[in-house]
């Protein structure tokens, strides 16, 4: 009964509810935006990170984020090797570089050095050619997103990165860096060579892996203990605290959050609104419905009822716009995550969006005295 109320008003006031529907899909497919934008910046990054084997990370003291951590002595790399209950461990650079364009003029690069042999911290999805031709030489990997910032590069094309000449020897994809900055990866032995501002013998990560069985938390405690000069962290913790650093202390996070917050705001105003409009175009009904001994609470469930389904019709349409634009984002560089518990979120911002719009016709409601149908 009180559904098929709702639906009425909803169809009668055609162009009303259309303009409500349009502000919920305007502000739920802003909201869907930005969460799934803001994740996909918090996914690139860690993305090295989650993709690379291990269990523990080692770094230098302080390191505030995966991109800009500071160099130190290789032989912290046998320390972590004897410690008990590692398996492995790998050294990583990662650093920044300078390439030179084909047209003229430089680009700035993100290196990462890796062992080749293990490949551990190298890239996870190869286009052309393959992880095994960095061997031996001046060989390079570039992710196939570097191509929006270096132009079309082909294998085995040569460039210039600082000061030495590289062969391309392979595109890999999935790779995209939060800093925008072009990757590349190299063989460890040529990055070190590269990399000329760093000490001698000197790394930027090690990378450990701890024996089936073994807690990596109590394995990365027990060497913290012992490397007094380096930070130890477990996988999931270098990766939580590199996406916090770009969310909150880069401000980020509170750049999306606020047009998040807005988008709600909008749509609040605009629910609120023509629903409040559309309730006081009916308050003689209402107000029969009241003659006729409905008590406040059935009005409330109709008018309530109007919100739901713009609500649900709004977040509907909405995720069918969000699904069919990732495509186009991927095309723009851009990553758009759409993840089932975005989805949820997006759905319970949506609902308590139009409910809290709902509460300004509920109040007037209250208000109304049957003896409304014999005035003017």
């Amino acid at each position: 009964m009180m559904l098929y109320v709702a639906v009425r008003i909803l169809l009668y006031d055609k162009s009303r509810s259309l303009i409500t529907l349009v502000g919920v899909v305007f502000a739920v497919s802003l909201i869907f935006n930005q969460l799934g934008i803001f994740m996909g910046l918090m996914e690139t990054s860690s993305v090295i990170i989650d993709h690379t084997a291990g269990d523990i990370w080692i770094t230098s003291k302080n390191s505030k984020n995966f991109d800009f951590a500071q160099p130190f002595p290789e032989y912290v790399h046998e320390l972590v090797l004897s410690e008990p209950g590692v398996e492995w461990a790998e050294k990583l650079i990662v650093a920044w570089g300078i390439i030179k364009q084909k047209e003229g003029g430089t680009e700035q690069v993100e290196l990462v050095g890796f062992n080749v042999d293990s490949g551990v911290g190298g890239p996870w999805d190869m286009q052309q050619g393959s992880v095994s031709q960095l061997k031996n030489g001046n060989f390079a990997i570039i992710d196939e997103s570097s191509m929006a910032r270096l132009g079309a590069i082909g294998i085995g094309e040569y460039r210039d990165v600082l000061s030495r000449r590289v062969q391309i020897v392979g595109i890999c994809r999935g790779v995209k860096s939060f800093t925008t900055a072009p990757i590349m990866y190299t063989s460890f032995a040529l990055a070190q060579g590269l990399i000329n501002y760093f000490p001698s013998e000197s790394t930027v990560f090690i990378v450990a892996k701890v024996r089936p069985g073994v807690s990596a938390a109590t394995v990365a405690k027990r060497l913290a203990k012992r490397l007094t000069g380096n930070d130890v962290y477990t996988k999931r913790e270098f990766s939580t605290k590199t996406r916090r650093y770009w969310a909150i202390e880069t401000g980020v996070g509170f750049s999306f959050l606020l047009t998040i917050v807005i988008s709600f705001l909008v749509g609040i105003l605009i629910v609120g609104q023509t629903i409040y409009n559309s309730t006081m175009e009916h308050i003689k009904e209402f107000g029969t419905l009241k003659a006729m001994g409905a008590d406040n609470r059935t009005i409330y469930r109709i008018i309530l009822s109007q919100a739901l389904i713009n609500a649900l019709l709004g977040y509907l349409i909405s995720l069918i716009i969000t699904m069919l634009t990732v495509g186009l984002y991927d095309a723009l560089g851009m990553i758009l995550v759409v993840r089932w518990w975005i989805n949820l979120v997006v759905l319970t911002l949506t609902l308590g969006m139009c409910i809290i719009a709902t509460v300004i016709s509920i109040r007037r409601i209250q208000r109304i005295d049957p003896a409304i149908l014999f005035r003017g």
